[in-house]
């Protein structure tokens, strides 16, 4: 995009970019629940096909964050302050490449989730990827923020979407420890590398509702500035 075409996004609306951003980041992370199914079923070819569409969704998420960084005046008036946009699109960016590095380790070892774990493994996921669902869901009442002056009744809500975001990722903190405990249960019966990679697989799934509670922390100290 020209520097002209991107400074009247901005002119337009200094928020629409960031919300374009974490849409493009819920697009990448919700592959993983295909990905993730057709690795239950051993089906490589499909998940091949699928972490392909999480890398293009994590280059272009990275490339947008590029674009945004180099092409942000620091002398354009903004209604919030530029560095802790660009410090809440950095932390955006990360659950993109988060997805795309558990797609890339567990393809690459073609590692498989155990069968006596793959319902709670499958529910885990997906209680990750509601907590970048409701990021992008606060990050996208920016533009309503902006119209009220970040005042009254649509801080409350977004105050209030960020309190669930923060259940959401304890509830996935508790379904960590016990897939956890049941693969410790199992690890005997395993190859000691690939449970060794499963551990790691099920942190990296879990950092990704991490990353997306950090999200809400900077949405938050934006909103208390203000």
């Amino acid at each position: 995009m020209a520097r002209n075409s991107i400074l009247g996004v901005f002119a337009k609306s200094p928020l629409k970019p960031l919300e374009k951003h974490i849409r493009i980041v819920a697009k990448c992370s919700n592959q993983l629940v295909p990905f993730f199914a057709a690795i239950a079923e051993s089906d490589w070819s499909t998940a091949g096909k699928v972490r392909k569409k999480i890398s293009k969704y994590e280059q272009d998420a990275d490339a947008l964050k590029r674009q945004l960084r180099l092409e942000l005046p620091g002398g354009l008036f903004m209604p919030v302050d530029r560095a802790d946009l660009l410090e809440l699109l950095t932390q955006q960016d990360k659950i993109a490449n988060k997805a795309k590095d558990i797609a890339g380790r567990i393809l690459g070892r073609k590692l498989i989730i155990p069968e006596s774990l793959q319902e709670e493994f499958k529910q885990y996921v997906q209680r990750n990827i509601e907590a970048i669902e409701k990021a992008a869901e606060a990050i996208n009442e920016l533009d309503d923020l902006l119209e009220t002056g970040f005042r009254g009744r649509e801080v409350e809500y977004v105050a209030k979407m960020i309190q669930q975001l923060d259940d959401i990722e304890d509830d996935t903190d508790s379904l960590q420890i016990a897939l956890r405990k049941n693969l410790l249960a199992i690890e005997g019966d395993l190859n000691p590398v690939d449970v060794m990679f499963l551990y790691q697989i099920i942190d990296w799934v879990g950092d990704l509702a991490d990353l997306a509670e950090r999200v809400g922390a900077r949405l938050e100290i934006l909103l208390a500035r203000k």
